[in-house]
Formats: structure tokens, C-alpha cells, sequence
């Protein structure tokens, strides 16, 4: 994702292809009447197909081109020969995307797995030539039809980013420099709010050199107080997590910014509940971050009193703490399979 703009939402205009008109000839033999009719029928216009892919991250693509359009089927041609079918028009989205009518809402399909395809427009059939209506009194035909359209489409595209983790932190928390520390990915870090402007993947591998597990985590941009009213960068971001297995919060044990890390965690939740109840219900770890410095220590046992929970203490910066982590989100992972 980094060096492009990250398009979560699109609209788009797809158009299959029309079908190939039929064709209207006569074979030129002697003691034939007429020649003999032996027009051909039109192909079939393409389909336009929507195919998820790994590797495409954005839908980028739509948005900066919105209306596609499916080759044409082609003309029937005499001698009986039909014309060509259109060429499908194979599009790739991200692994996650709902697409869903522009007009009524109905959703019309959810690729979730990479290679899941669905074919959203079908392609108008090809026109039928004037041999079809050869009868014992009709040795002259000049009937033909031609190819019908093919289907239109106004669909919406979303994004709902396929991870196993989700991360969960106000700003400035250090999900950024945890997600860096811990996987391949390279986010963008910097000591000021909101510099996680767009969702972050990333890919953790076992450390066991005998085992080929591996997960993903998902960095979604930070949660405020007031994230669901429009605080902040609001809370629509919070659509990335909804197929995670399990959620991470992270908390800034140091008090960083003024706020109790108490206050930042049940605030979190709250934001999360306002935006989709079912998500509380998912399994859930606490990281408590900033633990190489001073403050940490007496906020962490007023953090355990206040909300019950025991954090897994960590210090993204430093690297402390990063391995058991691992081991407890693999753990995690795992156990929701």
C-alpha cells in the first residue's frame, strides 16, 4: 500500500459486452431456391468477472476508472458460421471486498478468499440468423435478429480488510512501531496523532523453524473519544476488524498524552461496542505499551484494579516483551481455527 493513495470505497458503471447480430446470407448453389439461407448467429457479448486477489490492496483502480466495459460479441457471418464470443472481462479486487448494488444496497457478492470470483454482469446473446427461420414454405427467409444487450451494473465496492488480528489503539499508543517491530510490514511512524492514516497488514511467521504457521495483523488508523459521533478520523476504519479472528489492544501504559491508560482502554471499548456490539465478544489480548518508561509501572497497578485485566507488558520501541507477545497472539490465532 505504500506509495499509492488507499482506496477503501468505490462506486463503479460495469457494462458487459452486446451480443453479436445474427447474420442474413444465402449460399449461392444452382437448383437452390434463393441460394439457400445460411446466415450464422452472433457470439455471446464478454461477462464482466470480479476475482479476488492477494495481491492487490487498494481499489485504486476503480476509483480513478469507474465505468468498464466487455468486448462485443461478434457478427454471425454467412456459410453457418457463428461469430465470435466476446473476451470476459476479468477484474481483481482485494480479498474482502463486498460488492453491492448502487441503487437498492442488495449485496451482491463478498470474495473473501483469494481466487473467489463472481460473475457480476453477464454479456448480452448473440442474434440468431436468418437460417433459423427455414421452413418447407419460407425458402427465402430474411429474418435475422439482432444481439441484446448485455447486463449493466451500478455497484458500490467496500473493502473489509481479511486479517487475524486487529489492532486497536487511541494515537500516538505505538500500534504503528509494534506492527513494524513485529512483522514485515513498514508503516509510517512519527510523534504526532493520526499519522496512520489508512490500514496496515501485517504478515507474522512462526519462530519455530520447523513450523510454517503464519497470521495476519491489521494497524487501522487510531480511535478517539467520540470516534463514532465523528472525533478524529471517526471510526469507519473499524470495518477492517470485522472479520478478524481476534483483537489486540494496545495501551499507552505511559500516560503519554495526559489520559489514564485505564480511561484509554475502557474508552476504547466503548467505541468499539458503539460501532458493533458482537465485537467485545471476540477474543481479545491488552498489550501495555511504553513499559521501558518511568511513569509505566505506577499506571500499570492502578490499569489491573481499575479494569481487571492483566496486560501483557511490552515496549515496542525498545523490543522488550515482543516475543512472549508473539507467542500469545499465535497462541490466539490457533485457538480460533
Amino acid at each position: 500500500m505504500k506509495g499509492h493513495r488507499f482506496i477503501e470505497t468505490a462506486k463503479a458503471l460495469l457494462i458487459a459486452g452486446k451480443g453479436g447480430d445474427g447474420c442474413c446470407s444465402f449460399r449461392r448453389e444452382k437448383y437452390v431456391p434463393m441460394g439457400g439461407p445460411d446466415g450464422g448467429d452472433g457470439g455471446r457479448g464478454g461477462n464482466i468477472i470480479l476475482k479476488a486477489d492477494k495481491n492487490t490492496d487498494s481499489l485504486i483502480a476503480f476509483y480513478y476508472r469507474p465505468e468498464r466495459r466487455a468486448p462485443e460479441g461478434g457478427r454471425g457471418r454467412g456459410k453457418k458460421m457463428h461469430g465470435r464470443n466476446g473476451e470476459d472481462l476479468e477484474l481483481q479486487v482485494p480479498c474482502g471486498t463486498v460488492i453491492s448494488d448502487l441503487d437498492t444496497g442488495e449485496i451482491l457478492a463478498d470474495l473473501v478468499r483469494e481466487g473467489d470470483t463472481t460473475v457480476i454482469a453477464r454479456g448480452g446473446k448473440g442474434g440468431l440468423g436468418n437460417v433459423h427461420w427455414l421452413t418447407s414454405t419460407h425458402r427465402g427467409p430474411r429474418e435475422h435478429t439482432p444481439g441484446a444487450p448485455g447486463e449493466t451494473r451500478k455497484v458500490k465496492l467496500d473493502l473489509k480488510i481479511v486479517a487475524d488480528i486487529g489492532l486497536i489503539g487511541f494515537p500516538n499508543a505505538g500500534k504503528s512501531t509494534l506492527i513494524g517491530a513485529i512483522s514485515h510490514a513498514h508503516p509510517r511512524v512519527a510523534p504526532y496523532p493520526f499519522t496512520t492514516l489508512y490500514p496496515v497488514i501485517g504478515t507474522i511467521k512462526s519462530d519455530d523453524p520447523y513450523s510454517e504457521f503464519e497470521y495476519k495483523v491489521v494497524d487501522i488508523p487510531g480511535l478517539i473519544k467520540g470516534a463514532h459521533s465523528g472525533s478524529g478520523l471517526g471510526h469507519d476504519f473499524l470495518r477492517h476488524v470485522e472479520r478478524t479472528r481476534a483483537l489486540l489492544f494496545i495501551v499507552d501504559m505511559a500516560g503519554t498524552d495526559g489520559r489514564h491508560p485505564a480511561d484509554d482502554y475502557l474508552t476504547l471499548r466503548d467505541e468499539i461496542g458503539q460501532y458493533a456490539r458482537e465485537l467485545l465478544d471476540r477474543p481479545a489480548l491488552v498489550a501495555a505499551n511504553k513499559m521501558d518508561m518511568p511513569e509505566s509501572a505506577k499506571f500499570l497497578k492502578e490499569f489491573v484494579r481499575r479494569t481487571k485485566c492483566k496486560p501483557i507488558q511490552i515496549s515496542a520501541l525498545a523490543g522488550t516483551g515482543l516475543d512472549e507477545l508473539k507467542k500469545k497472539m499465535a497462541g490466539l490465532v490457533a485457538s480460533t481455527i
